[in-house]
């Protein structure tokens, strides 16, 4: 069962954001994106109250660099789109399981990225989670 609606037009989108995103980390770099991407539809707090979609989600103002970079052109591949349809169905891997944010420093993971605190890292990308009395809706399960 899927914990956001999703259809095949959203795969083929969010499957693009992995790739863009995160190619070159592999499969668990890709699966990551989409944990926080799927996070993000879920919080409803933070910088991300009122996402409800995947393109609303993907094409938030700043949100991804792939988006506004110019690396958003490839089209979705298998290998994404079972990723994404992964994500979609609410299977987290640490440390994005409850992440709403990461992003790759040119160095050390700072400790804390809008105000939330460092989870750890995954190869070049650092992960950060809100507390629950922050954003609650990360931490519900299904």
């Amino acid at each position: 069962m899927a914990v956001v609606k999703a259809t095949n037009s959203d795969i083929d989108l969010l499957a693009r954001l992995l790739r863009a995103e995160a190619e070159g980390e592999g499969e668990k770099g890709m699966m990551l994106v989409g944990n926080v991407g799927i996070n993000r539809i879920r919080a409803n707090c933070s910088d991300f109250k009122g996402l409800r979609t995947i393109p609303q989600m993907v094409y938030q103002p700043h949100a991804f660099e792939a988006t506004t970079k110019g690396y958003f052109y490839q089209r979705a591949r298998d290998t994404e789109r079972r990723l994404a349809r992964r994500s979609i169905k609410g299977e987290w891997q640490w440390p994005a399981r409850y992440s709403l944010w990461y992003f790759r420093p040119p160095g050390n993971c700072p400790p804390t990225w809008y105000d939330q605190p460092l989870v750890d890292r995954f190869k070049l990308h650092c992960f950060y989670q809100p507390t629950a009395e922050e954003c609650v809706n990360v931490y519900n399960t299904f």
